[in-house]
């Protein structure tokens, strides 16, 4: 795992990582016309970039300037909205060319020499239906195909989106137009997209994720009808296939996506102070509530065994006491903590933009560090997820022997 050292503090790969995504990145021109058919880099939001350090860790790449463009025409904001963004944003990390390679700097340091994954057609790409791959499907790291929003969140369109969440804002804002509510995606599709992710880009992860439902019921025939569509029309993924759900009331549709081909399900809750989550994520606690998800978590855990369950934790959202009460709560459970890092480039969150500072992510890196072994809780086998760092850390403790 590599070091390095900002501004007199010393950091590892996953740290740097969080850093990054928390921060965003401005990228040269001179980068993206240098590795122009040769990587997996796009100037558009929607490709989901990632750059990959020279130890191999895997970091989302959000190149600020494309970014705030397109936020700026999502959301419709004036100047000074714009402005203000523009400067609670800055970014002190920079890629540029140097000695023909994409180099990352802080500032005006030298930080580490970039690849990228290799360059693809998948985002170039429609179903036989004509739906596009591109705002339906991303690719994440190396190794995953992920569906970041199937179907359409129901608290979202009542006005009670989790604040973080960049699609809730897109949903929000269309049902306040008075417009309906897109249809979730066709399965033929979703299976198609996966089909050429598998023979194509060589990956062998699907993660399946919707919006939020007033009950888990309503969603279970989408979930069933995409993983029917992949068993038939493709070979079964060597990796997993992750469902990030609704809990849901009856019991018995955990067992059936189990039973379709589910390797792992999240019943995400998010933020642990719950006093706080009310606030951010209103909908998942006041609509179908803690101790559904928590129910339905356990179960999984129970039946399935140690890690099938997983629960991701909005890394720099609440304070480090509660968030280590939330991830120590689960991983007794045999439920896995899953640490997905806050990208605060969209609205703010309880009116705020400010990214932790780097020692908390390092008190966050050595508590997950500990669960995971104390527990037996190892994340998905992968090579790196953009924005989770579960399995970062897992590398990190089993390298340290902690």
């Amino acid at each position: 795992m590599n070091k390095y050292v900002i501004e007199g503090v010393n950091i590892d790969s996953v740290e740097l990582k969080c850093l990054l995504i928390s921060r965003g990145i401005y990228v040269d021109e001179a980068v993206y016309q240098n590795y122009k058919g040769i990587a997996r880099l796009s100037k558009s939001p929607l490709c989901c970039n990632c750059l990959i350090l020279s130890d191999g860790t895997i970091a989302q790449l959000t190149d600020m300037g494309s970014h705030l463009r397109l936020l700026s025409g999502m959301l419709d904001w004036d100047n000074a909205e714009s402005k203000k963004l523009t400067d609670n944003l800055a970014t002190p990390f920079s890629l540029r060319m140097k000695n023909n390679a994409a180099t990352l700097f802080y500032k005006n340091e030298e930080i580490d020499t970039i690849t990228f994954p290799p360059a693809t057609d998948f985002y170039k790409q429609k179903t036989a239906s004509g739906n596009p791959f591109v705002g339906n499907a991303v690719l994440q790291g190396v190794d995953w195909v992920s569906f970041q929003c199937l179907w359409a969140c129901e608290y979202a369109a009542t006005g009670d989106a989790c604040e973080f969440c960049f699609s809730g804002v897109d949903f929000e804002a269309t049902a306040k137009k008075g417009k309906s509510l897109p249809p979730a995606f066709p399965a033929a599709d979703v299976a198609e997209i996966v089909k050429y992710a598998i023979n194509n880009v060589n990956v062998c992860n699907v993660q399946i994720t919707g919006g939020s439902t007033f009950n888990g019921e309503r969603e279970a025939k989408h979930i069933i009808d995409y993983l029917n569509a992949i068993d038939q029309l493709t070979t079964k993924p060597c990796g997993e296939t992750l469902l990030y759900i609704t809990p849901p009331t009856d019991l018995t549709f955990i067992d059936r996506y189990f039973s379709l081909g589910a390797s792992r399900i999240a019943c995400s809750v998010e933020v642990w102070d719950l006093a706080l989550a009310k606030k951010i994520t209103p909908g998942k606690v006041n609509i179908t509530g803690r101790k559904e998800h928590l129910q339905v978590l356990e179960y999984i855990a129970q039946k399935y065994g140690q890690g099938k369950a997983f629960s991701n934790l909005i890394i720099g959202l609440e304070n480090f006491e509660t968030l280590k009460e939330g991830a120590t709560f689960l991983a007794k459970r045999g439920i896995m903590p899953s640490a997905s890092i806050w990208m605060p480039m969209g609205k703010p969150v309880q009116s705020s933009m400010k990214a932790p500072d780097i020692d908390f992510y390092r008190q966050v890196k050595e508590l997950f560090a500990e669960l995971y072994l104390k527990y037996n809780l190892e994340p998905t086998p992968c090579k790196g997820l953009n924005v989770c760092i579960e399995r970062d850390i897992w590398n990190f403790a089993t390298n340290s022997k902690i």
